[in-house]
């Protein structure tokens, strides 16, 4: 039995250091005999986003995962929330700014906005009035309950999330002229 108790306790040792020593950020994987390492799925820096599949205005389902190849701001907001369209102007601004722009890996810039409205026409009206001329509008219109502010565990907004050209979390809430701050230092000269 002393036996048993102190294989179990060794075993426990060794996972447990296995656990705390291992890198979170990524994880590794073998396939045909090859080694890579793959970023973890999750809400760090460093970290792949999660997947978004939601509906825009029209009904048409957008993937999040479609827009890899460019940089991407994930960005909650919603029609009713005023520091949201207070902080609009300069969303749109850097999305005109950079949106054909080279960048280190990445061809161009867009915006994925997820919006935690209820309410479809307040949510259309928003996006109009505010002119976010970009394609990628999505919502479940769950407001708070909405699943990928669930997921991403958002708290407030506005909040955003600039992801590489692989969909890995570079930056976060940036707001501001920290946003064309951060455009400007990964854009190719």
């Amino acid at each position: 039995m002393k036996i048993f108790f102190s294989l179990i306790a060794s075993g426990f040792v060794a996972l447990s250091f296995g656990f705390f020593s291992e890198n979170k950020s990524h994880r590794s994987i073998a396939h045909s005999g090859i080694k890579q390492t793959l970023p973890t799925i999750g809400l760090g820096l460093g970290n792949t986003a999660p997947e978004i599949s939601l509906k825009n205005p029209e009904g048409k389902i957008i993937a999040l995962s479609s827009l890899r190849g460019k940089l991407v701001l994930l960005d909650f907001w919603a029609s009713w929330c005023g520091p949201c369209r207070m902080e609009n102007p300069y969303v749109v601004s850097a999305y005109r700014t950079y949106k054909d722009k080279k960048f280190q890996e990445a061809n161009g810039f867009t915006i994925y906005s997820v919006s935690l409205d209820m309410d479809p026409h307040a949510w259309k009206k928003g996006i109009e009035k505010d002119q976010l001329g970009w394609d990628n509008h999505v919502s479940d219109l769950k407001g708070w309950n909405s699943e990928p502010a669930l997921r991403y565990q958002v708290n407030g907004i506005p909040y955003n999330l600039l992801l590489n050209e692989n969909g890995v979390i570079i930056r976060k809430n940036l707001r501001g002229e920290e946003l064309v701050k951060a455009l400007e230092k990964l854009a190719s000269n």
